[in-house]
């Protein structure tokens, strides 16, 4: 399997994030992604790429210009890390005007604290890049790709970022495939892909569908409710299943099973998976009970869906185990396909 990786998301590095618990070390932070690409970089079943530099003319496809202006210039021409900007002020409701000054427009587009840093859009689209060239390799003929992806992107909005995401890798990928087909995307992350939804929640031509915690009680908390099934000419294509903590495999592979169910009804040609691992016992964000064998029968399951597959990476924390978990799905998926 090609993996697309590229190092520069090193140079988006924050220190700390401000929570309700005060400042604490930044949880997706560059040892996420360096460690999965050396666990990779030593199994030959995969094989290490650089992604295709891509102008940033083709976040268009999905993202706001204003935004990406942005994001591109708060802090052009600066690269040292001698500071972070972390959005405090929030416009409510979606109500208020936009500040003319580039700092003061951090809470404007941000939806929670997530800091920026002089390295955020350097590496953002890397990690786009990343997962475009994934999209390419498809396009080409490839049965399946991984996009390393740092920082992650699915909770990234058409215009506004948060929850460590600035651009949405996964999406920008399904829209370049919708050119050439319908595209389903499954959202695995322990955490709901609220940007994803919101970019497609009017698609017909992508799918959309997520397991996920309960937003009653877990992040991003207003995103994420079974009753969320699109708009327009989107209505029936957005599918969430939130679970509840303590889900363990049994509960995870059925309700897999079931969305699986709902991909194969729209039949996609290509699907893309929004990969965190966050899901898995260990990690200190969630709090839910998945095994390495769950991880496992996972990677199995999604590769019976049967079409070129791009799966993207977005959260995973436990740094202990991260690499390990990755590669298991992975090589699960591609023994599945054999």
């Amino acid at each position: 399997m090609k993996v697309f990786y590229s190092p520069e998301h090193q140079v988006h590095d924050p220190e700390n994030e401000f929570t309700n618990a005060g400042a604490i070390p930044y949880p997706e932070c560059a040892r996420r992604a360096t460690g999965i690409a050396a666990t990779l970089s030593s199994d030959p079943s995969f094989e290490i790429e650089m992604p295709e530099t891509i102008a940033p003319i083709a976040l268009e496809a999905i993202h706001d210009t204003g935004y990406l202006h942005f994001l591109a210039q708060v802090y052009a021409g600066q690269r040292s890390h001698t500071v972070e900007l972390t959005p405090t002020t929030f416009p409510s409701r979606g109500r208020g005007r936009r500040p003319a000054t580039l700092k003061a427009q951090a809470g404007y587009y941000a939806f929670d604290t997530t800091p920026l840093t002089p390295g955020t859009w350097d590496a953002a689209l890397s990690a786009a890049g990343s997962a475009l060239t994934g999209a390419d390799c498809l396009l080409e003929g490839a049965r399946s790709a991984y996009a390393l992806c740092r920082p992650p992107g699915h909770h990234a909005g058409r215009d506004y970022f948060g929850g460590y995401c600035y651009l949405n890798n996964a999406a920008l990928s399904a829209e370049k495939l919708a050119a050439h087909g319908r595209v389903a995307l499954l959202d695995i992350d322990y955490h709901h892909g609220n940007g994803t939804q919101d970019i497609f929640y009017d698609s017909d031509q992508v799918f959309f569908v997520s397991i996920h915690a309960d937003p009653d009680y877990q992040y991003p908390l207003y995103w994420g409710y079974a009753d969320e099934r699109g708009e327009g000419v989107g209505v029936g294509k957005t599918r969430n299943f939130p679970l509840p903590p303590n889900t363990e495999d049994k509960a995870y592979i059925e309700t897999l099973d079931e969305a699986l169910h709902y991909v194969e009804d729209f039949a996609p040609k290509y699907l893309i998976v929004s990969f965190g691992l966050d899901i898995c016992r260990e990690d200190p964000l969630g709090d839910w009970a998945i095994t390495a064998e769950g991880v496992a029968q996972i990677g199995e399951r999604i590769a019976t869906a049967g079409v070129p597959t791009l799966l993207v990476q977005e959260g995973g924390y436990d740094l202990h185990n991260l690499g390990a978990n990755v590669r298991q799905l992975l090589t699960a998926f591609i023994f599945a396909l054999i």
